[in-house]
C-alpha cells in the first residue's frame, strides 16, 4: 500500500549476477509481520490519547523517535499514484476499500480516513546475520520497516521487508526459518541459540551498528522467565520498537506491548528462481511450513504430509503456460510464499506483474487475516483479564469488572463491524489466499468461541443487573408495606392522635424532629431486615400453612444467621 525509496536498491532482473550451480534464488524477499497487544500505560504514563497520536507527537517533539508517519499514495499528489496502486486498490470489495483507504478525499479527519495508521523508521538501512556459528555474513537490504496502528483495537503491527540477491536454495530457506523469531526457542550443549539467527545487526546508511541481537545471553533470558513469568524479548526487536516498551520490562513509557501470538513471526517470502520445475517435493515442503533446510529428507513423516498439496498449495497457475510460468503459492496460515520464474519478466515485474501482487495485494491479504486473529486473542486475554482482577466482595473491584466487561463487549462490536469480513475480493487468486489463511488460521472457530464468551459475559452482567433491581423492588415493597401501617393509621379519618396544632414552635419542632428521626430509623431498620421480611410476608400469604409456621417465620426475622 505504501512505496519506498529504498526500492531501487533491491530492483529486480535475472541479468543482475552471473548463474551460480545447482538451484538457487535469483531474488529474495521476506515480509515479517509481528502482531503486539497495545497495553496501557501505567502512572504517570497513562494518557487519553490514541497511541499513533502518542507516537506522532514524540516525533513531532524532535526527540530520538525515528518513527514519522506515512503520507501513502492514496493521501499524496497524484503524481505518485501509480496503476500498481490502482490494482491494489480496485483488488478489494468496496468495504474492505473503506477500512484500508478511508472515505473520499472530502473527508480525511480522524473519523471519516482509514482504519488503520502508518509510522515508518528510515534510519536501518541493512541487517547483517549470521545463521548459524561459522557461517559467512550476509547483508540484507531493508526495503521498509513499519508500525500498523487500527481504530479500535489494541494491536500493533511491526512489518519488516528485506530483499537478498543469488542465494542458494538452502541459505533462503534458513533464512525464512530462523530470521522472524522475538526470541531463542532454547540452547545446545554449547551454548548456542536454537532456531534462530546466531547473531543480527542493524546497520545504518554507513554501515554502522545500531543494535545486534542477544540471543547467546542464555542466563538473561533464563532470569527474566524467573522473575517474570514472560519470555524476554531480543534486544535487536526491541531495538526496532522503540520507543514502544516491551510491557513486562522496568522501563517507563507511555506506549507499551505485550507478545500477543507464537514468537515466530507470520511471514511472507517471494522467491524467483532459474527453474521452479527443478524443486523437489521435499523443497517445497521445507518452504510451505517454514521448517529450515534439513537434508533432502522430508522434515516429517509421509503420514503427516499426505494432504500438503491439497492443504498447502494453491497450483492454479503451476503450469508452463501463462505470463508468469510455473507460479506455485504456498500458504500455511503462518506464512505466504510464492514461488515462481526468474526469467519470467511478468513473475519479476515491480509494477503490474507477480512481485507488484505480492507487495500490495497479497501483503494486504496476509495483513487482514493476522489482523483479525490477533485481535480476537486480544480480546480473549481482555476477558481473562477481568476475571482474574475480580473480587466479588470488593465493591470498586466489582465495578471495575463490570466497566471493562462493557468495554470489551463494545470493543468487539466495533471489531465486527470494521474488520471482520468473510470476503475481500472476488479476484479468484485473492479470493483463494484469504480463504485458505482463515481457514489454516482456524479464525472462524476462533470468532465463535470469543463471541461466545463475550456475549456470556455480558449476558452475566444483564442478569446480574436484573437481580439488583429486584432487590430493590423487593426491599421497597416491604418498606412501603409496613410503613403503610403506620400511614394509615396515623391518617385514619383525619384525625389527629396529638392536638398540638396551637402548641408553642419550639415544641412542634421537637415533635418533628423525634418523629423524623424515628420514622427515619424505624424505615431504615425496615430496609436492614426487608430480606427476611419479604420471606415472612411469602409465608404469611401462603393459605396452606398452619398459623404456627407462620408465628415462626416471623420470629425468624430476628433470629441469628447460621453460616
Amino acid at each position: 500500500m505504501t512505496e519506498t525509496t529504498a526500492e531501487s536498491s533491491a530492483e529486480l532482473s535475472a541479468e543482475t549476477a552471473p548463474a551460480l550451480p545447482g538451484t538457487h534464488v535469483r531474488h529474495l524477499r521476506q515480509v515479517l509481520l509481528w502482531p503486539l497487544r497495545l497495553m496501557p500505560g501505567t502512572g504517570a504514563d497513562q494518557t487519553s490519547q490514541r497511541p499513533w497520536e502518542l507516537l506522532r507527537g514524540m516525533a513531532d517533539d524532535g526527540g530520538a523517535n525515528p518513527w514519522r508517519e506515512v503520507v501513502d499514495e492514496f493521501n499524496g499528489d497524484a503524481a505518485n499514484f501509480h496503476e500498481r496502486h490502482y490494482n491494489e486498490f480496485v483488488t478489494f470489495l468496496p468495504f474492505v476499500q473503506r477500512f484500508l483507504y478511508g472515505e473520499a478525499r472530502a473527508g480525511r479527519a480522524e473519523t471519516g480516513g482509514a482504519g488503520m495508521r502508518v509510522f515508518r523508521r528510515h534510519d536501518v538501512a541493512r541487517a547483517r546475520v549470521v545463521a548459524k556459528p561459522g557461517d559467512a555474513p550476509r547483508l540484507l537490504d531493508i526495503v521498509h520497516i513499519d508500525l500498523y496502528f487500527f481504530f479500535d483495537v489494541d494491536v500493533v503491527m511491526l512489518n519488516v521487508e528485506v530483499a537478498a540477491s543469488d542465494l542458494e536454495l538452502a541459505q533462503a530457506q534458513e533464512l525464512l526459518y530462523r530470521f522472524g523469531r522475538g526470541y531463542p526457542a532454547g540452547w545446545d550443549e554449547q551454548g548456542q541459540a536454537l532456531h534462530c539467527m546466531s547473531s543480527v545487526e542493524w546497520l545504518d546508511a554507513r554501515g554502522d551498528v545500531l543494535s545486534r541481537s542477544d540471543a547467546q545471553q542464555r542466563d538473561a533470558f533464563l532470569a527474566h522467565v524467573c522473575e517474570k513469568r514472560a519470555p524476554r524479548i531480543a534486544a535487536h526487536w526491541q531495538f526496532l520498537l522503540e520507543p514502544l516498551v516491551y510491557d513486562l520490562s522496568d522501563r517507563a513509557g507511555p506506549l507499551r506491548y505485550r507478545q500477543i501470538e507464537y514468537y515466530r513471526m507470520p511471514v511472507m517470502a517471494f522467491l524467483a528462481v532459474d527453474d521452479p520445475r527443478a524443486l523437489s517435493r521435499e523443497d517445497f515442503v521445507r518452504l510451505g511450513l517454514v521448517t529450515g533446510q534439513n537434508g533432502g529428507a522430508l522434515p516429517y513423516s509421509g503420514q503427516h504430509l499426505g494432504d500438503f498439496e491439497r492443504q498447502v498449495c494453491y497450483d492454479r497457475f503451476w503450469t508452463g503456460e501463462g505470463a508468469a510460468p510455473n507460479t506455485r503459492y504456498l500458504c500455511s496460515g503462518l506464512s505466504l510464499i510464492v514461488v515462481g520464474d526468474a526469467n519470467a519478466d511478468f513473475f519479476c515485474c515491480r509494477d503490474r506483474g507477480v512481485l507488484a501482487q505480492f507487495r500490495h495485494q497479497h501483503f494486504l491479504v496476509f495483513m487482514i487475516a493476522h489482523l483479525q486473529k490477533s485481535s480476537l486473542l486480544m480480546f480473549s486475554d481482555r476477558l481473562a483479564e477481568a476475571l482474574n482482577c475480580l473480587n466479588v466482595v470488593d465493591a470498586n473491584s466489582v465495578r471495575r469488572f463490570k466497566r471493562r466487561i462493557r468495554s470489551s463487549f463494545e470493543g468487539f462490536l466495533r471489531f465486527t463491524h470494521r474488520y471482520w469480513f468473510k470476503d475481500i475480493s472476488e479476484q479468484a487468486l485473492v479470493r483463494a489466499l484469504y480463504d485458505m489463511c482463515s481457514t489454516q488460521l482456524g479464525l472462524e472457530k476462533l470468532h465463535a468461541e470469543v463471541k461466545v464468551r463475550v456475549e456470556d459475559m455480558n449476558g452475566y452482567l444483564e442478569a446480574d443487573s436484573l437481580r439488583r433491581q429486584a432487590n430493590t423492588v423487593v426491599r421497597l415493597t416491604v418498606v412501603t408495606i409496613f410503613g403503610l401501617i403506620g400511614t394509615v393509621t396515623t391518617g385514619f379519618l383525619g384525625m389527629n392522635l396529638l392536638a398540638e396544632a396551637d402548641a408553642p414552635m419550639d415544641r412542634r419542632l421537637t415533635i418533628f424532629g423525634v418523629t423524623f428521626i424515628v420514622t427515619t430509623v424505624l424505615t431504615a431498620y425496615t430496609m436492614v431486615k426487608s430480606k427476611r421480611l419479604s420471606d415472612f410476608l411469602d409465608v404469611l400469604s401462603d393459605e396452606r400453612l398452619p398459623l404456627w409456621t407462620k408465628a415462626k417465620a416471623l420470629v425468624a426475622v430476628w433470629r441469628p444467621e447460621k453460616d
